[in-house]
């Protein structure tokens, strides 16, 4: 019998050919790009291992501005959101006295919902009921006294995972018949990721980066209208507040974009997981849910929706908890089942992460002794933010060739910068994007990390790139200032 050629080598060899390599593995994944965690974040993370080793560097620290992480960046946690999880972690700590009565009390009543009084006890898959009623009563005062049904809400590893979720079950079919979901052009990577991850068909439509990152609908009939000659446009994905691109819709908008999904029979993605950071003055977060309530028939009962929350953002910043949730309206009930047996595939979400998204969905109210504390930490974590955003605007927009759009809400900046013509032939030929150039050369020269536009995606011929807002002060303003003086300098050297 013949040997193939890669047995004849092994035969000969003695080694044999290895099952999984680049050409037999899943090529959806290989199509996967994820900018936030990119080839400049590992370089980032290089230049911090050759500090550490001592290697002489134009910069004494590697500031990774390039990731919505509060708590790295040296934001403080919530008191109150820390002592229930250590009380409902070790419980013989509900006998100290140095924890308040009522943290006490919502850790012995998370406790009482836990398998086995214990966190380390597997939950249910849609997550602790207890927790799911709390969130639902969250969502109805949030959306003034709008109901929420608890049997709706899925508790998640993060709002991601509930994304990837939800996009698993939209996907479906091949070639012109395969699905497409539009996409914000600029768009957090989680969703070309997870499209290319399912081999769907990402349709892009643009914000108006001249109106703020406005959302036009006649711009979704643009890419729809387009998108329907080669595939099945089946959801819209809309991200408010705006990341990367801070901006907060208006109710008007969010009603237009509600009537275009209902006439055009999309299903509805909100990523809301910045509903908590709104700065601008006159900007107002609205949820999906509440305004499509509120327009009655025929769309308050009949268009599809699913809107995202997470713990990792807001004023809370606990990422590496991984918790959020997701709550459907208006999902066809057996496609609802099948939501719930796919999450149970991977058994529950984190539990610890479960009891942080309770006491933020539900904090001490006004009579309790935690009650003023809590407020005085949340409040003075938005108002800092609102102070960076304010702040970051002004600087970058004083830097000639940089402009910045108010950063309205979210938690970074998308400033649009102009590369001399020598710089972007000079990136070409390294094989690279010319801001995939600028933020490389940026981060060797200055130990800044930043994301380039091009990672999250842009109009062709304009570069930018994303930072977040989430230094101190006391490191921001000076960050700023030196990310400017790299650009001019940049761009001399390249005229």
């Amino acid at each position: 019998m013949a040997l193939r050629a890669g047995d004849s080598q092994a035969a000969m060899t003695g080694v044999k050919e290895k099952v999984l390599t680049l050409d037999t593995m899943n090529s959806s994944i290989r199509r996967v790009e994820y900018a936030v965690r990119g080839p400049i974040v590992l370089r980032a993370l290089e230049l911090e291992r050759e500090l550490r080793q001592g290697v002489k560097k134009p910069f004494t620290e590697v500031i990774r501005a390039n990731i919505g992480d509060a708590q790295a960046m040296g934001q403080k946690p919530i008191t109150f959101l820390r002592q229930v999880l250590a009380l409902c972690a070790q419980p013989d700590l509900l006998n100290s006295p140095d924890f308040p009565e009522d943290a006490k009390s919502r850790a012995e009543h998370i406790l009482r919902a836990c398998g086995g009084h214990s966190l380390g006890a597997y939950s249910i898959s849609s997550g602790i009921q207890l927790i799911r009623e709390d969130v639902a009563r969250y969502i109805q005062q949030r959306d003034g006294g709008i109901s929420a049904d608890p049997n709706n809400i899925f508790l998640s590893a993060g709002a991601s995972d509930a994304i990837v979720t939800v996009l698993k079950l939209l996907v479906a079919g091949e070639g012109r018949a395969r699905s497409g979901v539009l996409i914000p052009i600029p768009q957090y990577p989680l969703y070309s990721a997870a499209l290319a991850e399912l081999n769907a068909v990402q349709v892009d439509y643009y914000l108006d980066e001249e109106r703020v990152w406005a959302l036009d609908v006649a711009e979704l009939r643009r890419a729809l209208r387009q998108a329907r000659e080669h595939c099945r446009p089946c959801a819209l994905c809309v991200i408010n507040p705006g990341n990367p691109t801070g901006q907060v819709q208006t109710r008007e908008c969010i009603e237009a974009v509600i009537r275009f999904a209902f006439e055009e029979r999309l299903f509805l993605l909100a990523d809301e997981v910045y509903q908590d950071n709104v700065y601008a003055e006159g900007s107002q977060f609205h949820s999906f849910k509440k305004v499509l309530t509120e327009m009655g028939s025929p769309y308050a009962e009949q268009q599809e929706l699913a809107s995202f929350h997470s713990v990792s953002k807001g004023y809370m910043g606990e990422c590496g908890f991984r918790s959020g949730y997701v709550e459907v309206v208006n999902m066809d009930a057996a496609v609802q089942q099948q939501m719930q047996k796919l999450m149970s595939v991977r058994l529950c979400p984190p539990v610890p992460g479960q009891v942080l998204l309770d006491v933020v969905v539900s904090p001490p109210a006004p009579s309790d002794p935690s009650f003023a504390q809590f407020q005085a930490e949340k409040q003075a974590v938005l108002a800092e933010l609102a102070a960076k955003a304010k702040l970051t605007e002004q600087v970058f927009n004083e830097s000639p060739g940089i402009r910045c759009n108010p950063v309205q809400g979210a938690m970074y900046s998308f400033p649009r910068m102009q590369l001399p013509p020598r710089a972007v032939q000079h990136a070409q030929e390294l094989g690279l994007a010319p801001d995939m150039f600028f933020c490389m050369s940026l981060l060797e020269e200055t130990g800044i990390c930043v994301v380039p536009g091009s990672g999250f995606g842009q109009r062709e011929g304009t570069y930018h790139f994303r930072m977040t807002i989430l230094p101190p002060m006391e490191k921001l303003r000076p960050l700023l200032e030196k990310l400017s003086q790299f650009h001019a300098k940049f761009t001399q050297e390249y005229s």
